[in-house]
C-alpha cells in the first residue's frame, strides 16, 4: 500500500505562530510594567493580606517626625547654688594664704557666695493652651524656666507641679493655639520589637531625632524612680533628651524619655522612658489638682523569692509578700499580718511586689477593694479601705555576745544594749537580737544579712535573746532558715538556706 500524503496550507500554521508571538510578548510586557510599578511604589507601612506577614518597614518616616516635631519643646532651666565657705574660712586662716591672694579673699570678693547652675532638657506639649509634660529632675529647684518651640519662639514657663516619684513635672507657658500630643496612646500595648523614635535636645546641638526599637516593657527594681515601670529602648537618648517624645512609628505618644545606663555618661543603647498610661495619670492630677495623690496600705512589701515561696509553702514566686503592717494602718484595720502574700487586687493578678506598688499608687485615696492573700497556705480575701500615702518611713536587754550555729554560721549575734542601738540607730521600743558582724563569704551575707540588722523572728517565731535564735534556727525542720530583721526601721523577711 503505498503512503498518503495529505497536503495543507501553510498559511494558517503561519499566523498561528505569529499570534502566539504577540500575545506572548504582549503578557511579558504587561507582567514587566506591573513589575516595574510594584518596585517604583511608594507605600506607607502597608499590611499584607498573608496573615504569616507582618507590615512593610516605610522607606521614611518623614512624614511621621514632621507631624510629631512641632510639639517636642527645648528646655532651658537654672539655679542658684550656694558656695561651701567652710573650706574659704580655713585657708583665710592660713598666714601665708593670706599672703598670697590679700585679705579682700574673706570678704568674698574672689569668689560669689552664689553661683548660677544651668541645665537643658527637653518636654512635650500635651494641650493646644500651653501645658507641657518633661522630668522633675530638669526643673527641680530652678529660678528662671525657658521654653524653646520648634520655631525658635520662646516663653517663660512656670511650674504648675512636680511629682519626684515618677520624675515627671508639667510646666505652664501663656500660648494657645499649640501643636500637641495627646497622652491618649495605650502604653500597656507596647510589644518588644516596635519600632520607636526618640525625640529630643541632646547635649543642647538642636532638636534630634533617633530611631530604635523597644527593647524591654516593664522595667523596675532599677532604683532610679519610687515608681518604675519603664519602656527600655536602644533609640540614642542622651542628656538633654529628658523629658522628650518617646513616640511609636504611628507618631502616637508612648513614653516621656527619663534615663539612661551608660558607663561613659552618653548613649549605649539602654534607654527608659516613663510610660504614657502613668504620665496620664500623673499629669492628669497636677493639672486639676495641683499635685498627686496616691493611695497606701500601709505595709512594707518584699519580692517573693524561689527560697520564701518554699518557706511559706507557696506553689509558685508570685504575689507580694507583706514584711511589715503600720499601726492603725488600712492594713491593719483589715486584719492584713506581716507573713501575708498579696495574689490579687480585686480581679487584677500581683505578679509580684513592684506589680503591687503601681496597682496600688495608681489608685485614690479612699478607694475600696478587696485583696487576695495567702495565708498561713490558705487563702482569704480582705475587704481594703485604702488610706493615702504620707512617704514617711514605718518605724517598727542582757549583753551577753554569741555565734549562732548552721544557718547563722559566720554571724556575730549581740542583745540589743543601749549601746548597740545607738550605734545603729535603733528605735527604742525594737525587741530582738542585734547583729553585729557577718562574715562576707557566708551563707547569710549572701542572703542578704548584715551588721545593724535586728532579728525579730526565726522561723515565724518571735525572739528577743541570742539564746533563742540559737533555739529556733537549730530546731529548724527544713533545709532553710527563714528570719525576720528590721534594719534602719525598715523589716524583710531573709531565707538562709542550707549549705
Amino acid at each position: 500500500m503505498s503512503a498518503h500524503i495529505v497536503r495543507r496550507p501553510l498559511w494558517p500554521i503561519i499566523f498561528g505562530i505569529f499570534l502566539a508571538l504577540a500575545i506572548g510578548v504582549s503578557a511579558s510586557s504587561t507582567s514587566g510594567k506591573q513589575q516595574l510599578l510594584a518596585a517604583g511604589e511608594v507605600r506607607p507601612a502597608a499590611v499584607s493580606t498573608d496573615s504569616a506577614s507582618k507590615s512593610i518597614t516605610p522607606t521614611t518616616f518623614a512624614p511621621v517626625v514632621q507631624k510629631v516635631m512641632p510639639s517636642v519643646v527645648n528646655i532651658f532651666s537654672s539655679r542658684k547654688v550656694k558656695t561651701d565657705y567652710r573650706q574659704m574660712e580655713l585657708f583665710n586662716e592660713d598666714p601665708l594664704f593670706r599672703r598670697f591672694f590679700g585679705d579682700q579673699f574673706g570678704g568674698g570678693n574672689l569668689i560669689p557666695r552664689e553661683r548660677q547652675e544651668r541645665s537643658l532638657g527637653s518636654g512635650v506639649i500635651i494641650s493646644p493652651d500651653g501645658y507641657i509634660v518633661t522630668n522633675n529632675h530638669v526643673v527641680d529647684d530652678a529660678s528662671d524656666i525657658k521654653v524653646s518651640l520648634s520655631d525658635k519662639r520662646e516663653f517663660t514657663a512656670r511650674v504648675v507641679g512636680t511629682d519626684s516619684k515618677t520624675d515627671l513635672a508639667v510646666l505652664k507657658i501663656e500660648q494657645t493655639g499649640l501643636p500637641a500630643l495627646t497622652l491618649a496612646a495605650d502604653s500597656s500595648r507596647v510589644q518588644v520589637g516596635d519600632i520607636v523614635l526618640a525625640i529630643g535636645n541632646p547635649f543642647g546641638v538642636g532638636q534630634t531625632v533617633t530611631m530604635g526599637i523597644v527593647s524591654a516593657t516593664g522595667r523596675g527594681g532599677l532604683g532610679i524612680e519610687d515608681y518604675e515601670d519603664f519602656i527600655q529602648t536602644d533609640a540614642a537618648i542622651n542628656p538633654g533628651n529628658s523629658g522628650g517624645a518617646l513616640v511609636n512609628a504611628e507618631g502616637r505618644l508612648i513614653g516621656i524619655s527619663a534615663a539612661i545606663l551608660s558607663r561613659s555618661g552618653g548613649n549605649q543603647g539602654i534607654g527608659f522612658a516613663i510610660p504614657v498610661n502613668m504620665a496620664r495619670n500623673v499629669t492628669d492630677q497636677i493639672i486639676h489638682g495641683g499635685k498627686v495623690s496616691r493611695a497606701s496600705l500601709g505595709v512594707m512589701i518584699q519580692p517573693v523569692t524561689p527560697d520564701l515561696a518554699k518557706a511559706f509553702k507557696l506553689g509558685k514566686s508570685e504575689g507580694a509578700l507583706i514584711s511589715d503592717v503600720s499601726a492603725n494602718s488600712p492594713a491593719e484595720r483589715a486584719g492584713l499580718k506581716a507573713g501575708d502574700v498579696v495574689t490579687k487586687v480585686d480581679d487584677r493578678f500581683v505578679a509580684d511586689s513592684r506589680a503591687l506598688q503601681l496597682m496600688i499608687g495608681e489608685m485614690a485615696p479612699g478607694r475600696n477593694v478587696r485583696l487576695t492573700v495567702i495565708h498561713d497556705g490558705n487563702e482569704r480575701v480582705y475587704p481594703v479601705t485604702l488610706g493615702e500615702q504620707s512617704g514617711n518611713r514605718n518605724e517598727a536587754g542582757d549583753g551577753s555576745k554569741a555565734s549562732a550555729g548552721r544557718a547563722l554560721d559566720g554571724v556575730s549575734l549581740e542583745a540589743l544594749t543601749p549601746e548597740f542601738a545607738r550605734q545603729y540607730g535603733i528605735a527604742r521600743n525594737t525587741n530582738g537580737v542585734g547583729v553585729r558582724r557577718v562574715d562576707p563569704d557566708s551563707a547569710a551575707a549572701q542572703a542578704g544579712l548584715e551588721p545593724g540588722d535586728v532579728i525579730l523572728e526565726v522561723n515565724r517565731q518571735r525572739v528577743s535573746s541570742v539564746e533563742q535564735v540559737q533555739k529556733y534556727v537549730s530546731e529548724g525542720a527544713t533545709d532553710t532558715t527563714l528570719l525576720f530583721v528590721n534594719h534602719d526601721g525598715r523589716t524583710r523577711y531573709v531565707v538562709i538556706p542550707a549549705r
